[in-house]
């Protein structure tokens, strides 16, 4: 994890009704969502959040519906103002932009990725992915063209140019989304719900299609998900949200291993987790000599599952952990075995549906 925040959320609070400010303190004071709504008619949206997202990074923001997910995103590019707090991106208070400020970071810093596509039905492909360019009309057409084609080829639609969204299946019509966001040449990607609407393998194809970009491009995503699998696939940090409020947040790996409340031991029982978790989560340091053959090293960052394939059902073994070439721990069987137990708190929950 870098140094480098690029947005940082500080003591954000949403309440919805027609006095907000005016119950802003009761809910400061410990007042809840069931409280404030049956004493004052007030929604809680957002309690006391805070989050540094990271340069170059994807921070996923989850949760169950209602738990203020999306409410969360669209303050960063103030779709909507907060009761209370603050949203600073590269140092800068976006409470504070004027309206012609706020415009101009919505066109140039920030781009967004829809969870219904929202292409515009009447134009092409490569008018889609021109969108952005063309409304600051900075550039001529042919150079909109250029760029937009760039990144419908970078997408994966090369010769779908001139064809119109509703002659396209949904995900393609999704990566027409991305490559408008793309082309705008935004160093933030905002992405709420936006494979949602997809099949599993399609919506598959397009986390990996992300991944793919990711590797070359390092924007900052802030990708919203109540999907748990997908969460933990994309995020570099990852934020549980339940009914406003932050339940934990940090490194997907971490989490998984270290639930800090029954309600994400709750959300993380069912995962699969020799898929989910890596080598690097679960190794100790070398201690005495372990054979260094091909056969018995894995890589930092195989999956569990990887390391079960290549064991062939021997659970004695041990293997040195390999990273750029460099052995960096070990990890014994015994060890992974453990970890695919989830680790439950004596306290019980109900599942969360």
């Amino acid at each position: 994890m870098s140094d480098n925040i690029k947005i940082s959320i500080k003591s954000l609070y949403k309440i919805f009704g027609t006095k907000p400010k005016s119950v802003l303190q009761a809910v400061k004071d410990g007042m809840g969502k069931p409280e404030l709504m049956e004493k004052h008619n007030h929604v809680l949206a957002l309690q006391d959040i805070n989050i540094d997202m990271q340069d170059g990074e994807i921070t996923v923001i989850m949760g169950l519906s209602g738990s203020g997910k999306s409410t969360v995103i669209r303050h960063l590019n103030r779709l909507i103002d907060p009761t209370a707090g603050e949203v600073i991106v590269d140092g800068i208070d976006v409470l504070k932009l004027s309206t012609e400020e706020l415009r101009l970071m919505r066109q140039t810093k920030m781009s967004m990725v829809f969870q219904k596509f929202a292409l515009l039905p009447h134009k092409t492909v490569l008018e889609n992915a021109g969108t952005a360019l063309r409304i600051r009309e900075l550039e001529d057409e042919d150079a909109i063209n250029a760029e937009a084609q760039k990144w419908i080829d970078r997408v994966g639609l090369t010769g779908n140019e001139n064809q119109y969204p509703h002659q396209l299946s949904g995900g393609m019509q999704q990566r027409v989304g991305i490559a408008r966001a793309l082309t705008s040449n935004s160093e933030i990607m905002l992405m709420d719900e936006a494979f949602s609407a997809l099949d599993p393998l399609i919506r598959t194809d397009m986390q990996d299609l992300l991944l793919e970009l990711q590797k070359d491009l390092h924007k900052t995503i802030v990708f919203i998900t109540h999907d748990l699998d997908e969460a933990l696939k994309l995020a570099d940090h990852l934020v549980i949200l339940k009914d406003g409020a932050i339940i934990q947040q940090g490194e997907p790996q971490d989490i998984l291993l270290n639930p800090n409340d029954p309600y994400i031991e709750d959300f993380v029982s069912d995962i699969n987790r020799a898929r989910v978790l890596k080598v690097r989560s679960i190794m100790s340091a070398i201690e005495g000599d372990l054979p260094s053959d091909p056969d018995n090293c894995c890589d930092y960052n195989d999956t569990l599952e990887d390391v079960i394939a290549h064991s062939e059902g021997e659970t004695l073994k041990s293997y040195v952990v390999m990273n750029n070439g460099e052995a960096v721990g070990a990890l014994h069987m015994k060890d992974l075995v453990k970890a695919l137990v989830p680790r439950l708190s004596s306290v019980p929950t109900a599942r969360a549906s």
